[in-house]
């Protein structure tokens, strides 16, 4: 049972009564048990909410930063009217709207009644709840029930760095063969032959066929397709830190780490499959945590975001032998092999510096790091005492940084260190200089 602010507004109203009666304690008993008995009529004649029916429909997936509807129907088996309110419960992360909704609802009817969602996390969000409350005709007394009807919405990364998207393909576009590649570059492939213009390098003249066409005529060149990208995804606790600015709710605490890396790694996967190179996905602190192989091109974004879309920084130091050992067991081919993680002095030195010569024996491995923009912030500080003393801090951390960054590219190891906005067009541009090269 419950009460709605009428009861508490007649009682007040008996104060009066009672007080001006010559029988206060009489007038008292007789007026609360009037309004026990009139709240118990109000009660009975109220709708049964325990009777209700429910089941949800709508969409089970969304990206962050995106809305999405839970809709729930409601049907009255019974045989009065309901009328009251309804509350479909979600995480304090899912910003539920509205809190509580006024339903109404006929006998034998149905109704369905929307909760308009507002993820700020990624992951899966589980819906508690539905409270359903129904007043009698009077409107001082009703009641109230709880059911659970089990949902789940997951909310996959946004994916914000697709804009950069035609703009690295058409670059890819270029040394694919559409403008010809006037400097063969080690690694790339035969495309085809054509007729010298002004500028081709001489050293691509193909002199049998010139004999043959008595025409000067050259070899193109188009990097190397079939090429196997490894992305590792370190979930371990560097990972966890927010840096930057929220893209999607304008939060100044920022993303996880977790979350701008996952972004880097969704535009490189993309750029890669259309260059023609197969991809494949781990995820890993102490175990591994999700994994993509195989993939077919068509269907590898889908996969990736659903493998993404539940992980969260576990809060543990990762196990680099452990994650290189998963590489090389799943791994086989010579690849290239990408590394999302954090540029942390004492974590490298305790796991990765270790292991990392297993690794580029035998692939090509690029790290990716995503560098906190408030540190050079904090590093320009001299307003008072206590902003030198982070300016030096911060200057500290940014010579640890860079020292490590020196110490991985002498094991032979490129390294990507951007902001947050800026990491996934810095890592897709590196990918396509390696593909210039002939590197990948």
């Amino acid at each position: 049972m419950i009460l709605t602010g009428r009861v508490g507004l007649i009682a007040l109203i008996c104060v009066l009564p009672i007080g001006l009666s010559p029988w206060p304690r009489t007038a008292f008993i007789v007026l609360l048990a009037l309004l026990a008995v009139v709240v118990g009529v109000d009660v009975a004649l109220a709708a049964s909410t325990r009777r209700l029916q429910m089941h949800r429909l709508g969409d089970t997936a969304a990206r962050l930063g995106e809305p999405i509807d839970s809709v729930v129907v409601v049907s009255n088996p019974g045989r009065r009217p309901l009328r009251g309110w309804l509350r479909d419960a979600w995480p304090p992360s899912a910003r539920a709207e509205p809190r509580v909704q006024a339903v109404s609802i006929g006998a034998g009817q149905s109704l369905r009644v929307k909760t308009r969602l507002r993820p700020i996390r990624r992951g899966d969000q589980q819906s508690a709840l539905v409270t359903a409350r129904s007043v009698g005709p009077l409107g001082l007394a009703g009641r109230q029930s709880s059911h659970r009807v089990p949902w789940q919405i997951r909310v996959l990364p946004p994916f914000l760095s697709r804009k950069h998207l035609p703009s690295r393909l058409a670059k890819l576009r270029e040394l694919d063969g559409m403008i010809p590649v006037l400097i063969r570059g080690q690694g790339t492939e035969f495309d085809s032959l054509r007729e010298y213009v002004i500028g081709d390098d001489v050293r691509s003249i193909d002199w049998r066929a010139t004999a043959r066409r008595s025409d000067v005529v050259v070899r193109t060149w188009r990097p190397e397709r079939d090429r196997r990208v490894v992305i590792v995804l370190d979930t371990g606790r560097t990972s966890a830190g927010r840096v930057g600015v929220d893209p999607t709710a304008g939060d100044p605490s920022g993303w996880p780490r977790l979350d701008w890396s996952m972004d880097a790694a969704l535009l490189l996967a993309a750029l890669a499959s259309r260059a023609g190179d197969h991809v494949d996905f781990i995820a890993h602190d102490r175990v591994p945590r999700a994994g993509v192989y195989n993939a077919n091109r068509t269907e590898l974004m889908a996969q990736l975001v659903e493998a993404m879309a539940p992980l969260q920084p576990a809060l543990v130091e990762s196990d680099a032998a452990a994650m290189v050992a998963t590489v090389q067991r799943r791994i086989r081919r010579r690849a290239l092999v990408v590394l999302m993680t954090d540029l942390n002095a004492s974590a490298l030195d305790e796991g990765l510096m270790g292991v990392l010569p297993q690794l580029s024996a035998k692939h090509h491995v690029l790290v990716a790091a995503v560098a906190d923009p408030r540190v050079d912030v904090l590093a320009a500080g001299r307003s008072d005492a206590a902003a030198v003393y982070d300016a030096a801090a911060a200057e500290r951390a940014r010579n640890d940084r860079s020292a490590i960054a020196s110490r991985l590219r002498k094991h032979g190891v490129d390294v990507v260190d951007a902001e947050p906005e800026e990491l996934a067009p810095a890592l897709a541009d590196r990918y396509l200089a390696m593909k210039a090269t002939g590197k990948l």
